[in-house]
């Protein structure tokens, strides 16, 4: 990049300004592969990552394009790498050498011999993948509005619907809610504007339904958790807090988008859901949270820009704003680095030690086991964990590095609350002993 992001130092008081996930998503870019970074933000028509973080923040405009088919192909330029040696376009004599495979129309080699010599480790992926780049496109949907498609109130009590299978039982026949984006101008206009031919009809409408998936499995997660903590939306109302949101929950977010919160819980007191995190993006719902809950069997959006634990002090101690129900967090990544997990030290001590019911999901097994000997670590009483069964469909490739298991938003889960009992702690430890004594 024209300015690289400095090293983060091993130790320091954790401000706003170093607790973003996006500066470890570029960090992660570039040890795949050297220079995509730069490349992704030359496309976004930004020269470094502090242009990015401002057009983040609503400070300068973000990257406009003249035409979809423009914004299209920058974005596929983004996945424009070898694969095997992981060479850009312009490490190459020939920078149009970079050839599709074939079969997924997702991944890019040089030459044949680094296809020939990838292949071994692409042939486990490449279906997959060829989902994931359909998938991908028609993701635009949702910035049109034509997805998601519509729901219903259910017709089943929330604590009866424990599966997609279920879901899909009582919403009964898709088609009809699917047919008119099938056929209609944004899904004609998105494969005009594409360098590929149109998947067939049986294609888009499971690449709708896995994309409509990762939008719903938001509401339907924090759904999951009112249930796992047994808490009564019909009693009282509820105020769920999102800590950690960044830009992928909050850029465009639309005050109806947990609707699917009032069609679980049909008739229920009052839902607020109150955005939290440094990368909090502004818009329609994101704003001041409620300090007295507003009208009955409706779904509140809020947010609040900033670190959690200063939310607390600053907001939720002073009365203006409800303390939480519940908190969830979407794939909080603090077992990623030390800065982040610094960033979260204070709220995760706040969570325990307020006792605050708490849930946080992650993308895949091994961030689940991370994440859970974090909380472990701090003495935290896990409640319960699990695979989520509303996790999204749609699989998600790691950019810089596609040819790994796809991973799902919203894969495994784990819930927490308060400090665990100094017996119950004793005992697993003791346990411990008298295991590797034996």
């Amino acid at each position: 990049m024209a300015e690289p992001i400095p090293a983060l130092p091993q130790s320091y008081a954790p401000g706003l300004d170093s607790v973003f996930s996006d500066q470890l998503g570029f960090y992660s870019i570039d040890s795949n592969v050297p220079g995509l970074s730069k490349v992704i933000l030359e496309k976004l028509n930004m020269k470094d990552y502090g242009d990015y973080r401002k057009a983040m923040e609503g400070k300068t405009r973000g990257a406009t394009f003249h035409s979809h088919k423009e914004m299209f192909d920058k974005m596929e330029d983004t996945f424009k790498f070898c694969a095997a040696c992981k060479k850009l376009p312009a490490h190459l004599p020939d920078p149009k050498a970079l050839k599709r495979c074939i079969k997924c129309l997702n991944l890019y080699y040089c030459c044949k011999e680094c296809q020939k010599s990838d292949w071994p480790l692409h042939k486990k992926f490449c279906k997959k993948l060829r989902l994931v780049a359909i998938d991908r496109l028609v993701e635009w949907l949702i910035s049109t509005g034509d997805l998601p498609f519509p729901t219903q109130t259910w017709t089943r009590p929330a604590a009866e619907i424990n599966s997609w299978e279920d879901w899909l039982a009582m919403q009964g026949d898709l088609a009809p809610r699917m047919e008119p984006i099938l056929s209609g101008k944004n899904m004609t206009e998105l494969w005009k504007s594409v360098s590929r031919a149109r998947p067939e009809d049986n294609d888009l409408r499971e690449s709708m339904w896995r994309v409509c998936t990762e939008f719903l499995s938001r509401p339907l997660t924090i759904g999951l958790g009112i249930k796992l903590f047994n808490l009564d939306p019909y009693s009282r109302p509820l105020t769920i807090h999102v800590v950690g949101a960044a830009h992928s929950e909050t850029l465009g977010a639309r005050v109806t988008d947990m609707d699917e919160l009032s069609n679980m819980f049909p008739g229920h007191q009052g839902l607020e859901v109150v955005m939290v995190g440094p990368e909090v993006v502004e818009g329609k719902a994101i704003r001041p949270p409620l300090k007295q809950f507003g009208p009955r069997a409706k779904s509140y959006i809020s947010g609040y820009r900033g670190l959690y634990h200063q939310f607390w002090e600053d907001v939720v101690e002073k009365g203006e704003a409800a303390k939480p129900d519940l908190v969830v967090g979407f794939h909080p990544g603090f077992h990623a680095t030390q800065s982040l997990g610094e960033g979260w030290l204070p709220t995760l001590l706040l969570l325990r030690d307020y006792e605050v019911p708490s849930m946080f999901t992650m993308f895949n097994e091994s961030e689940y086991e991370l994440s859970l000997q974090i909380l472990l670590e701090l003495e935290m009483h896990i409640k319960a964990t699990g695979v989520n069964p509303f996790r999204a469909q749609k699989p998600e490739q790691v950019q810089a590095c596609p040819n790994k298991p796809p991973v799902y938003c919203n894969w495994h889960y784990i819930c927490f609350q308060g400090l665990l009992e100094r017996e119950e702690l004793e005992e697993a430890e003791g346990g411990e002993g008298e295991a590797e004594q034996a």
